[in-house]
């Protein structure tokens, strides 16, 4: 059987994109890699890109000059976490206590690891997720 060997984008669907790219880039220090009028994308360390779409605007197939990539939206709060480093995690609960991001929860998993939870402008709920918190991380 064929092997998937990593997840490779990870998609939220924001009601401002100015909003968003701005909470995404200057708040958690994302690099900004594509942006145009329905969408833009994030390096996340190296390995992976966050795609911001504008909900709505991806709903229909897009015709490329590569070809032509299907329509997708979403609805509703979505997840995403974001792997950390255990020496950083202070160091981020007082980034964003400094960019008055209120913490949710924090949460000490069984394997050792801790996860900090908080939401973006569009009440997406945000992880930070330090190693132990899967037996693959």
């Amino acid at each position: 059987m064929p092997q998937l060997n990593s997840v490779l984008e990870t998609a939220l669907y924001v009601d401002d994109l100015t909003r968003a790219r701005a909470f995404y880039e200057g708040d958690l220090g994302l690099p900004l890699l594509f942006e145009n009028q329905r969408m833009c994308a994030f390096d996340v360390g190296g390995r992976s890109v966050l795609l911001l779409f504008l909900r709505g605007a991806s709903a229909q197939d897009m015709t490329t000059p590569g070809g032509t990539i299907p329509g997708h939206d979403g609805q509703g709060p979505l997840h995403i976490g974001f792997a950390i480093s255990g020496e950083e995690l202070v160091a981020w609960e007082e980034r964003l206590r400094a960019r008055d991001i209120p913490i949710a929860s924090k949460v000490t998993w069984s394997r050792g690891g801790t996860s900090v939870y908080f939401h973006d402008p569009d009440g997406h709920v945000l992880e930070l997720a330090t190693p132990g918190l899967w037996a693959t991380y």
